[in-house]
């Protein structure tokens, strides 16, 4: 019997007190895709114009460390565990609005998935990236059809169809 506000994890959801359940495995399943198909999206569209994916890793470093991630080895694994960090945490909060509010996102993850991915790319353009340490030109970011496209079918569906499939009990 669990006391109230205990948690008990299993090995795809975390069961609350009040009997709802976290899909961890739609978490992680869908962030891991996301945040691997974002940085394949992003080391490609950069090597195109000459930069390397050690740079492009220290780039994701600087909202963190500032100019301090253009030296050494560190800023490069920050920017990976960062990267995958974010695609996760982005993960959970859709799939934690779509656990709480199901029509949203279960019932057509094609829909809902770019939708979300919109939704990521001006948080991380408009707010999260110029809050933290990252270089953002005063006019603000601008807006990247390319990367807008990414964020749609490369990071949002991946995370959406995720989710929907532990939403219809598929393991």
């Amino acid at each position: 019997m669990l006391n109230k506000g205990a948690i008990m994890i299993e090995t795809t959801n975390i069961i609350t007190a009040e009997g709802q359940s976290v899909p961890v495995k739609a978490i992680l399943i869908g962030g891991l895709a996301a945040g691997a198909m974002d940085l394949t999206f992003a080391f490609s569209f950069w090597a195109l114009k000459g930069i390397a994916p050690d740079a492009v890793l220290r780039g994701i470093a600087t909202g963190l460390l500032g100019p301090a991630a253009r030296t050494g080895a560190a800023p490069v694994v920050l920017g990976l565990v960062g990267h995958f960090l974010l695609s996760l945490l982005f993960a959970a909060v859709f799939v934690l609005i779509t656990t709480r509010a199901p029509s949203l996102g279960r019932q057509s993850p094609w829909l809902a998935g770019p939708l979300y991915g919109i939704a990521v790319y001006f948080l991380m353009n408009r707010v999260v990236l110029p809050l933290s340490n990252f270089a953002v030109p005063a006019e603000g970011m601008p807006l990247s059809l390319p990367d807008l496209a990414a964020h749609m079918f490369l990071f949002g569906l991946p995370i959406a169809l995720a989710a929907h499939r532990w939403a219809r009990g598929i393991s």
